[in-house]
């Protein structure tokens, strides 16, 4: 009897605790498993099912970058050691529910109970803060959307007897502004009017949501949703012949030269493959049956590190790279993030006073060097590295700290690199201008060696460390 009487009372408490983790977030848990990440009255909370699946859970980890926590093996072997060292508590650990929790430690400038208000989530759906440079899609059992004057047309496979089918997605703020579809002899299109780039759906079948089975496109949400994923191209590759060729692929400096992920569609004259890419620069060949080539078709090209050449796509403007002087040097090199530091791909031309090379660069925070006979220039910089902002959107701006000899900032938009974005005194504040993406980014400056919040931002959130990082979303302004 008091076995009964306990798991009534666990499970009195689990949901009650699971409804205080809904209520403290903004996001729609009707259809997902248990699984939540949230803040409630100074505390963090983790609630996971212990019949999650090991790809929810990684997406699970990845979302809130819970590394540290070991969660799997919690889940798995129900060790929990790992979680007590770092001052997690078990709230409840039965075998339906894991739940856990931690107060908020406040960091060294942040000294009251209202500053301790963690935000790690915004609006219904985490956005994400890296920018798309790359993608294509797998379609299977129908053709690709068809594209027409900018208009998508999405194609929804059978049901045909449903009564009502809608598309929603990022691009309709999701059901608030679903479109209806017409039904057609096989299937239900619906006419959307897209840029070029990454985009999520879903169909609503007679109330009914549904990723698109035909795509093998998917993205979890981070919240157990899955979402198909839809890729309006803005460049197709196209190789002419080789029409005997068993196998074709597609490899370059956007997919990391994988040599047998991007397989080319067959046509009656060749191969093909449509794809999205973003501003800048991309370089590419073909690999027709295990042979590497580059573009027949293609006359910009760039050496590479086999005394051969690769293929060049350029989207967007260009931007000059400049180098007064040096005009008795035999060779000059540019080289930079933006080309994975290749010191024998980017040659810089000779003029009447010094070098130049035109690149075309998106908009993003930039470090290059320039090499002068095989000598970096510079070298009084940190690391020998200069700095390039393309297309500024935000200043970053502390207060104060007029004795500081050096300040940086840090954060996800430089992989927290402590030395390479430098920021620069004006009046009584330090400021850098950058590059946001939309979406969720993490940071903090560093004062003479010593990383810091930022002072008059009251967002941040716990890191690893105990010390806290610094919350800024950032929305595009139109």
């Amino acid at each position: 009897m008091e076995v009964r009487r306990t798991d009534i009372r666990n499970k009195y408490l689990l949901r009650c605790l699971l409804t205080l983790l809904m209520l403290g977030s903004s996001a729609v848990y009707a259809q997902v498993p248990v699984k939540s990440y949230t803040v409630k009255n100074g505390k963090m909370y983790i609630a996971l099912g212990k019949d999650i699946g090991k790809a929810s859970l990684d997406s699970f980890i990845n979302q809130h970058e819970l590394y540290d926590l070991d969660l799997t093996a919690c889940i798995s072997t129900g060790s929990t050691d790992t979680l007590k060292k770092l001052g997690w508590k078990i709230e409840i650990n039965n075998t339906e529910v894991f739940v856990i929790s931690k107060p908020l430690f406040s960091a060294d400038n942040v000294n009251t109970i209202a500053d301790k208000m963690v935000l790690t989530q915004k609006g219904r759906e985490p956005i994400p803060q890296a920018q798309v440079h790359f993608g294509y899609n797998r379609f299977r059992n129908k053709p690709d959307f068809t594209v027409a004057d900018s208009a998508v047309t999405f194609f929804l496979r059978g049901n045909t007897r449903a009564g009502t089918v809608l598309l929603a997605g990022n691009f309709t703020n999701w059901q608030n502004g679903a479109l209806p579809m017409s039904k057609t002899d096989s299937g239900w299109v619906a006419s959307v009017k897209l840029g070029a780039g990454k985009h999520l759906y879903k169909f609503i079948i007679d109330g009914g949501w549904t990723t698109d089975r035909d795509n093998s496109n998917l993205e979890n949400d981070g919240m157990g949703n899955d979402n198909s994923v839809y890729y309006k191209p803005n460049q197709v590759f196209r190789l002419e012949g080789y029409t005997s060729a068993k196998r074709v692929y597609l490899a370059g400096s956007f997919n990391q030269w994988k040599e047998k992920n991007l397989l080319m569609r067959r046509t009656e004259t060749g191969w093909m493959l449509p794809v999205y890419l973003s501003e800048g620069t991309h370089t590419y060949r073909f690999i027709a049956d295990g042979n590497w080539l580059a573009d027949p078709a293609n006359p910009d090209k760039l050496p590479n590190e086999y005394n051969e050449f690769n293929s060049v796509v350029r989207i967007g403007r260009p931007y000059l790279f400049k180098l007064t002087g040096y005009t008795e040097a035999s060779k000059v090199v540019l080289l930079g993030s933006f080309n994975d530091w290749r010191d024998n791909e980017l040659l810089m031309t000779k003029t009447a006073t010094g070098w130049e090379l035109p690149y075309t660069l998106g908009g993003g925070n930039y470090e290059y060097r320039i090499k002068v006979d095989g000598k970096n220039i510079g070298d009084s910089l940190p690391k020998n590295n200069f700095v390039l902002v393309i297309d500024p959107n935000f200043t970053f701006r502390l207060k104060g700290y007029s004795n500081a000899a050096r300040v940086y900032l840090s954060g996800d938009i430089n992989n927290w690199d402590i030395n390479s974005l430098p920021m620069k005194r004006v009046g009584d504040e330090w400021v850098f201008q950058a590059h946001l993406n939309p979406g969720k980014h993490l940071y903090k400056f560093v004062v003479d060696g010593k990383w810091i919040l930022d002072p008059a931002n009251k967002l941040w959130e716990q890191n690893q460390y105990g010390t806290g990082n610094s919350i800024l979303w950032f929305e595009e302004k139109e």
